[in-house]
């Protein structure tokens, strides 16, 4: 009798163009497991958010595995540690799996690797991050010259189907996913991510259709907030519910500014990941030794008032609390919420960059601090310090009154001019936390102060 293949998932939870499944599929049966590792990744651990998502996605994967005769077997512990016992339990020789490049996951395979026979592969990404370098063999550190070179390695393969999966003669024992509590109890938080999400591999190929239908309208429509204007296909990406290849195949007959806007923004994807792969601990360090020495404020009642969206400018509010609402806030609030953290508190990016970690859906290890970085102008391609976002004139620039009404009601009743700057405040919001001006005058000192201390 053939012994049965390992199939160890992490954020690739898909059937379809998934290499791990394929190639163990013509190994012999398969035994896909999921392994909830809070041990490995011990400063990482998944937030609050990301577990809500990952529970319906486990039993959406688990769902499709039974439609095809399978099964997910569900474990909890050091990655190593369960894939050596599940082996020895079901007479396993090989563990396949697709390649992750956050230090932690890095570490396991290693580990992994040294008691199990483990095959890597690839498919989370465009281009395998770490293999795409400079003329002088070094890693890519900024995204233009990477984008340039990453469109001559295209097109990615083809998406392939999903395999059908051969049975173990006998399954091994699996936790109960309710057992692992994932999902909030008292109080339960999860309501708005309900209303607004379905994981799963199935949702993720509807998402791909909604947004075909939208793509030509997406190079301006992505920037108002007001509108459903975004892809909303990073948490389906994130954690593996659809591989990029996919979606860059569905964009293939698209032409236009708005499917040339999204394929730069898959390679954005990749770019944060060929950072960590040079950089593993990229998110936890900034680069720039004058924003390094910012002497950053210490105000817990301003960061709460930030996290709560009670900062007393609509904009930024209206995107904190659709973040606490949904896991999730649109791309361009999300910038102009960072940066008023980072540049109108003072307040050190590598706290928000931790909210973030924690509340959105789609917390992506790479992306999460790349982006923050960026905005706080730490990062090895960065926004200068001195960019400092004025939120009032962008929530009117990009006509943000609609998205304001959705989140902060106390100013549904103003109209779209007084909305993004109340002059005359309802009872209950907030006045501003400190004015533009001197909130910009105080921050650009603080980098002087920096620069020359």
């Amino acid at each position: 009798m053939t012994a049965p293949v390992i199939v160890w998932l992490r954020r690739d939870l898909r059937l379809a163009d998934q290499a791990a499944f394929a190639a163990a599929a013509s190994a012999g049966p398969v035994i896909p497991v999921y392994v909830l590792d809070d041990e490995t990744a011990q400063h990482r651990k998944l937030g609050g958010a990301s577990r809500w998502w990952l529970h319906h996605s486990l039993a959406s994967l688990d769902g499709d595995l039974r439609k095809l005769g399978s099964r997910l077997i569900l474990r909890r512990g050091k990655s190593d540690e369960i894939l050596a016992s599940l082996a020895e339990e079901s007479g396993a020789r090989q563990v396949h799996a697709l390649r992750h490049y956050e230090p932690w996951w890095r570490n396991a395979e290693r580990a992994v690797g040294k008691s199990l026979d483990l095959h890597l592969h690839d498919g989370n990404y465009l281009i395998p991050p770490g293999t795409l370098l400079t003329g002088g063999g070094t890693p890519y550190k900024i995204f233009t010259p990477f984008y340039r070179a990453a469109l001559g390695q295209l097109p990615p393969p083809q998406p392939t189907a999903a395999p059908k999966l051969e049975t173990p003669g006998k399954w091994p024992k699996s936790d109960k996913l309710d057992d692992w509590d994932l999902l909030p109890t008292k109080p339960d938080w999860a309501g708005g991510m309900r209303d607004d999400w379905t994981p799963g591999e199935a949702p993720a190929a509807e998402a791909v259709d909604d947004f075909l239908d939208r793509v030509g309208e997406y190079e301006i429509a992505r920037n108002l907030p007001s509108i459903d204007g975004s892809s909303r296909l990073s948490p389906h990406l994130h954690w593996g519910e659809v591989s990029p290849a996919t979606v860059w195949h569905a964009l293939n007959e698209q032409r236009g500014e708005g499917a040339e806007s999204f394929r730069r923004e898959l390679f954005w994807r990749d770019f944060a990941q060929n950072l960590i792969a040079a950089f593993p601990d990229y998110p936890e360090r900034g680069f720039n030794e004058a924003v390094g020495r910012i002497e950053w404020r210490k105000s817990k009642s301003d960061f709460e008032a930030w996290q709560q969206g009670r900062t007393g400018y609509p904009i930024v509010d209206a995107g904190m609390r659709q973040l606490w609402a949904t896991g999730w806030m649109h791309n361009r609030v999300r910038m102009i919420a960072a940066s008023f953290l980072i540049k109108h508190l003072l307040i050190d990016w590598k706290q928000g960059e931790r909210w973030f970690w924690d509340t959105l859906v789609d917390a992506d290890y790479a992306s999460n601090g790349v982006n923050w970085q960026w905005v706080s102008g730490s990062g090895l391609d960065a926004s200068m310090w001195v960019r400092i976002m004025a939120p009032l004139s962008q929530s009117a620039k990009f006509d943000a009154a609609g998205y304001i009404r959705q989140w902060v009601p106390e100013l549904a009743q103003l109209g779209d001019e007084a909305i993004h700057d109340p002059v005359f405040r309802p009872r209950g919001y907030p006045d501003p936390l400190i004015g533009h001006r001197e909130a910009r005058e105080r921050a650009l000192a603080a980098h002087r102060a920096a620069r020359t201390g």
